[in-house]
């Protein structure tokens, strides 16, 4: 997949993979692999900072817990991260429902 076609959208796809639990950043790029098939291979460079950029602004929250016998660091989605997925989703189907529209129209001709 391009990656110029997940910009603007990382944010949203993150909240959604810690809506169900928290989870470490490994296993955050582990689950958007799996969640899309295999389709999407995020670069570690590209998710921690979208992690911390998300926890700066109250979306995520985290701690330090042992993991496989081994310290990481866990992300968890907030109140106000849940807020922020439910307006990404409802921005999310309105894009889409635009876009497919604009794909699926047919040009008549007219004389």
């Amino acid at each position: 997949m391009n990656p110029d076609a997940l910009r603007g959208h990382m944010d949203a796809l993150l909240l959604s993979v810690l809506e169900g639990e928290p989870l470490h950043g490994y296993a955050i790029i582990e689950a958007l692999q799996e969640r899309s098939g295999g389709a999407l291979s995020v670069p570690t460079g590209t998710v921690y900072p979208a992690l911390r950029r998300l926890e700066r602004v109250g979306y995520l929250s985290s701690e330090w817990a042992t993991v496989g016998g081994r310290k990481r660091r866990t992300y968890r989605l907030t109140a106000s991260g849940r807020s922020q997925l439910a307006g990404e989703r409802s921005a999310w189907r309105e894009f889409a429902s635009v876009i497919g529209n604009v794909l699926r129209a047919e040009v008549s001709a007219t004389s």
